[in-house]
Formats: C-alpha cells, structure tokens, sequence
C-alpha cells in the first residue's frame, strides 16, 4: 500500500481505501459495473498485545456506491478496543464491519440510525471517538454535529474539535503531550468572555512552561466540556448549544475536547490513556469549589476516591483568582459548604479561600501538597478590574 508514517494511521487506511478500490473496478467493473453497486471494506488495527502494553486502536474505512456506476462515497472511522484480549477485539472488529456495510447501505436516512446500526452489539466493547465522511451520501451531514452525536450517543468519552479545522482523533492530539486543561461550561459567548478565557488558559499554559523549566511552547492548551447535565438531576445540553460553545472558543483559536461524563477524575483517566507527561487542569475559583464539594455517590470511595483517580498520574490544578463579587454569585446556587474568604483589590486566590472542617482540612492539604496551585491575578485583568 505504500509507504506511511505508520502502519495504523489514517494515512495507511486512505492508501488501503484506494488500492482496493483500483484494484476491485479492474478486475469487476467491465462485467458487472452496470448492474452492482460496489464496496469496499478496509481496517489497520493495532490490537492487544500479549503483554497488553499497547494502545489498543485502529482505523476503519468503507469505500461505497448507492446506484451501480454511482459516484463514490467514503466513510472513515477512528476506533479503541475495549475488549481484554486479542481474539475478542478481532471478534468485535468483524461485528463493526458486518454493521457499518449495512448501515451505509440501508441506514443512511439519519446519523442518529446510521450510528444506532454501526453500534449495535459493540457499543461497550469498542469506541468510536473519530468519523470523518466524503461523497454524495453524507451532503446533508454537518462533520462537528456527528462529533457531538458521538459523545451524546455514548460512542465515545472524549472528541476533539480543532480550530485549525483538522479533524483528527483525541489520541493524535495528546500522544506524549503535556496538557493544560481548561474545564467549563462556557456558557457567555461573548468577545470579553471568549477573552478572559483565553487569558486564563494563557497564564496557565505559562505557568506549566515555568514549572517544567522550559523556554518553548510544546504544552498545549484545550479547553473541556462535557455533554453530560451540569447537575445530576438536570437536563443534558442539547447538540446545538454544545456547538455554539464550542464555536465560541474555537474563534478565539482555541482547541476543544468534548467529554462524555462531567468529572475532573474521567477527564484524567481519558487522557492518561495518551500521555504520561505532566497534565495540569485550570479551574475558576468556583469550579474548584463545586468540585470540592461533589459528594461522589456513585463512587464506592466517594470524595477520596475522585481525588486519587484525579491526582493519580502526575496531576495538579492550577486555581484561577475570582473577583469576589462573581464568586459569591456563582456559589450561592449549589454550595452547601461553609465558607469564608479574604481579598486582595476585590479578587480572590485560592491561598485566601478557607473552607469549614473536615473539608477544610482536605482543602489545606491539597494546598500544602502542591496539588493545588494558586495563582496570581493577571496584570491584564487587575488593570481592568
């Protein structure tokens, strides 16, 4: 198939897409092309090891006409094995293949069953976190919808939205990365707000290349969301909205994982998947709080089980200042927990903040650990406060 960077990669799995393609119209297309609607099916897989040190992954792809003579129509899938062995992620692989050739010929009339069809018997033993699509057949699809579809649909944990417009996989993105994390919910799409969170992930990107004593900027910074409820007993976000935030922050050139669970804790598991370099989060005063104070029932370890799932590899969060006034308003909704601050110029850092007993005691821990960092108000925004 030619040469590639890798053999499991999308560039191997366009080169295999073609050669077959050529390959199938030389040998079918003078007997039979006026009457057959062709396909054809290919994969590059890596699968588990025998040791299970690998990234279990791969790359899917179906090449496909609609009417015999029929232009072309390409749909290419990013894939991560779930399963615990070689021979049953082999099984899976098959199933996915029988339903992505029947879905693109016979469930094409929504993403919803195209990717209900593509799912069915796999969804908990394989992960599409990637689908990019080209042809006739998909030109009433929006690329950034389906994405979104994906983590709604529980398809996959995380997507990536780029601002450069190169659609690629979560795992490309933070393959031996250093990685700031910006989680929010970024409601306010607005310049200032699209700004101050530009600013703060920025600053925070800053301080890693500080803390990592480098001079060059190879950590990079992404902003989180998560289309699960913002409570648990709340609605989960519809597509359309989950997009206009994410649009905003792709405007300001930012780039945006979209996650399936809301948890500090899932977002750390998902991409140490990927990376062993240092992963720190930076989170509003009052995000800290909210994550603080989660009680976690759905953990047998509650509130300390979070925590170490959280720290578990080479994590910190870096506490963003808050004016007093915006921090008092943000908490005042969900915040049971007894508290009092003090405040420099009407902003409030993470040093200031204490917190009543024993949460408190859990909270001054942290940071006398350095797991949590405080940080300093921008000059920038001191200015303008």
């Amino acid at each position: 198939y030619g040469s590639g960077s890798r053999y499991v990669s999308r560039q191997r799995l366009e080169a295999m897409l073609e050669n077959e393609w050529v390959q199938l119209l030389t040998q079918l297309e003078k007997t039979r092309g006026s009457r057959t609607r062709f396909f054809s099916f290919v994969d590059t897989v890596s699968a588990r090891n025998y040791a299970g040190t690998n990234d279990s992954h791969g790359w899917i792809g179906l090449r496909f006409q609609l009417q015999p003579g029929g232009p072309l129509n390409d749909i290419l899938l990013h894939i991560n094995m779930r399963d615990s062995s070689n021979v049953l992620q082999q099984e899976a692989i098959g199933i996915l293949g029988v339903n992505l050739i029947y879905a693109a010929f016979y469930l094409l009339v929504t993403k919803e069953s195209f990717l209900a069809g593509l799912a069915e018997d796999v969804k908990e033993r394989i992960e599409i976190d990637f689908v990019d699509f080209r042809g006739p057949a998909f030109s009433s699809w929006d690329r950034s919808t389906l994405l979104a579809y994906l983590v709604r649909a529980g398809l996959a944990e995380a997507v990536f939205f780029s601002s450069a417009g190169a659609a690629v996989p979560p795992n490309e993105v933070l393959y031996k990365k250093a990685v700031v994390l910006a989680p929010g919910y970024f409601g306010h799409v607005d310049p200032a707000h699209r700004r101050i969170h530009a600013q703060m992930l920025a600053a925070a990107l800053e301080e890693l290349r500080k803390e990592l004593g480098e001079t060059s900027s190879a950590a990079m910074g992404i902003f989180c969301l998560s289309a699960a409820p913002l409570t648990p007993e709340g609605p989960a976000p519809e597509i359309p909205d989950l997009l206009r935030r994410i649009g905003a922050l792709l405007a300001e050139h930012g780039e945006v994982l979209l996650f399936r669970q809301r948890e500090l804790y899932s977002m750390t598991d998902l991409v140490n998947r990927y990376t062993t370099a240092p992963v720190r989060f930076v989170i509003g005063l009052s995000l800290l709080i909210r994550a603080l104070d989660d009680p976690y029932f759905k953990l047998q370890g509650r509130r300390l089980e979070a925590l170490s799932r959280l720290f578990a590899q080479n994590v910190r969060i870096y506490a963003y200042p808050m004016t007093a006034v915006d921090l008092r308003e943000s908490i005042k909704s969900f915040s049971p927990t007894a508290m009092e601050w003090g405040e420099t110029n009407g902003w409030v850092s993470a040093k200031q903040l204490r917190l009543a007993p024993p949460l408190g005691h859990l909270y001054a821990y942290l940071l006398a650990s350095n797991f949590l960092v405080p940080m300093q108000i921008p000059a920038a925004l001191a200015a303008e406060a």
